[in-house]
């Protein structure tokens, strides 16, 4: 068997968390050296509860959990209760985590753990703002030649944003943070609103996680239920955009996604246009390409893996 991929998942989960926490840990092809919560879609009390309860839910409580970052770089916290629910992970009754929370800070964890290990074998998969990633590249910038890439999801360009017309909620939550990361020179794989809005969670997806007949199937149909309430009113459209879950399915698959390397841009300035990823997708700018954006989705193929993976959990 080959040998395994290092990660450290980075997340505010979440319910769109949640089932890209339950991809990787049904995946032996992944190792999650950690997982590092941040304040995003529920404040840092409840994300870093959040990543305890379904390492929990998957059984393995012996992934370790740091919490990190309380709020954004230079702005107040903005929370996605409303779609969420006041917990986070809203749908399933899912039991208080027994499992210890590190107590190790999770910014000096991503530090410690990038120079200790080989140099270009840990990749950081970001999905929420990019707040502990920013503030690690700050601390020490001798971690950004050593990651081997950062898969993220945020930002959107042809889809607008989710959170206002031009800003997708990750990047639009920090976009101090995104700005260190997008010139940061780390070799990046975006996964915006492009790519996301095109894996739909279907009732038909839906019913087949319930019908996996696991607690894990039966939790994660609850989940996106009460997630997709929100995006099917909003989108008009049978289900909702399972948003980062593609980051792990990239790693897993990245024949499923296509796309294209670009210069991306974040907009910290005008608050009009505030954490808008302007992305040079036809390179009419002379700016360097600093990502690889992703705008398509081979959908099928993308909840098959997602159904194969639960189902080992």
């Amino acid at each position: 068997m080959p040998q395994s991929r290092k990660i450290i998942i980075d997340t505010d989960p979440g319910q769109d968390d949640a089932v890209a926490i339950l991809l990787a840990l049904g995946s032996a092809e992944l190792e999650i050296v950690g997982m590092t919560a941040v304040a995003g879609n529920v404040p840092l009390r409840l994300t870093e509860k959040n990543a305890r309860k379904i390492c929990e839910l998957a059984g393995r409580p012996d992934i370790k959990v740091y919490a990190g970052a309380i709020r954004p770089l230079a702005r107040e916290l903005v929370t996605a209760e409303e779609v969420h629910g006041e917990t986070g992970l809203n749908g399933p009754q899912l039991p208080e985590p027994t499992m210890k929370l590190q107590d190790q800070y999770a910014v000096d964890f991503i530090v410690e753990t990038l120079m200790k290990e080989e140099r270009g074998t840990i990749t950081l998969c970001a999905l929420g703002p990019l707040t502990n990633i920013a503030l690690a590249l700050i601390r020490e910038p001798k971690i950004a030649p050593r990651i081997k890439e950062i898969v993220l999801m945020g930002g959107g360009f042809f889809e607008g944003g989710n959170v206002t017309p031009t800003a997708e909620f990750n990047i639009y939550v920090d976009p101090h943070a995104a700005n260190v990361v997008f010139k940061s020179g780390i070799p990046i794989v975006m996964m915006p609103l492009d790519v996301t809005h095109k894996a739909l969670t279907t009732a038909k997806r839906t019913q087949a996680f319930r019908k996996l007949g696991t607690r894990v199937g039966t939790a994660t149909a609850e989940m996106l239920e009460f997630f997709e309430r929100f995006d099917e009113e909003k989108y008009g459209t049978d289900g909702g955009p399972l948003h980062d879950p593609c980051v792990i399915a990239y790693l897993l698959k990245p024949e499923l996604f296509s796309g294209r390397n670009c210069n991306v841009t974040v907009e910290t300035a005008s608050e009009l246009t505030m954490g808008m990823t302007v992305i040079d997708w036809w390179g009419v700018t002379k700016r360097p390409k600093n990502a690889m954006v992703m705008r398509d989705i081979d959908h099928d193929a993308f909840f098959a893996l997602l159904l194969e993976r639960l189902r080992r959990l």
